[in-house]
């Protein structure tokens, strides 16, 4: 038998995360990262093979950003990076790589004349709804014995995760 506190088994007020006062919410907690962990594992693999549909030399982590602008529309290079979590080198060479594609555009931003305004091009958009389309009917498929509050209430818990995960608390603040 393991001793409490070691390395890959944490403690909780005084108890081990198998067991004790507070075993059933550990359990929990350990029960999502595992869930969250496969998730994350086949979302990444899910989302190389969209981003090859959409084009063959496309990167993987280039995806999110032609899920980004078609959703946003036309946006800055910072803002994209800001929104990211990415530097501005990484950016510009991720930009630049789908505008060697075909996929987006840049034009000076009227605005500032130093900054660059993003969007996609016609070509780019018309690829990325294709995959997106055939995205979104896989999830019908293999969702279709769920009601369609469960696949709502996902949703809903999701986005409710990915709020908090950027600092925003969609419910407000808690008492």
């Amino acid at each position: 038998m393991r001793e409490s506190g070691t390395d890959d088994e944490p403690v909780h007020g005084g108890r081990s995360a198998d067991g004790g006062a507070n075993g059933g919410a550990d359990r929990a907690y350990l029960a999502l990262e595992r869930e969250l962990a496969v998730f994350l594992r086949r979302a990444r693999a899910s989302s190389g093979e969209m981003a090859r549909e959409v084009h063959p030399d496309l990167e993987p982590a280039a995806y999110g950003l032609l899920v980004r602008l078609d959703e946003a529309g036309v946006q800055r290079a910072t803002g994209l990076a800001g929104y990211f979590g990415v530097g501005k080198a990484t950016m510009s060479r991720q930009l630049r790589a789908l505008e060697e594609l075909g996929l987006i555009a840049r034009e000076p931003d009227p605005a500032d004349g130093r900054a660059s305004l993003v969007r996609l091009t016609e070509e780019g958009r018309d690829r990325f709804r294709r995959v997106r389309d055939a995205r979104r009917a896989r999830y019908v498929r293999k969702l279709a014995g769920w009601d369609r509050a469960e696949v709502a209430e996902l949703a809903r818990l999701l986005h409710q995760l990915n709020t908090r995960a950027e600092g925003r608390d969609p419910a407000g603040p808690r008492a």
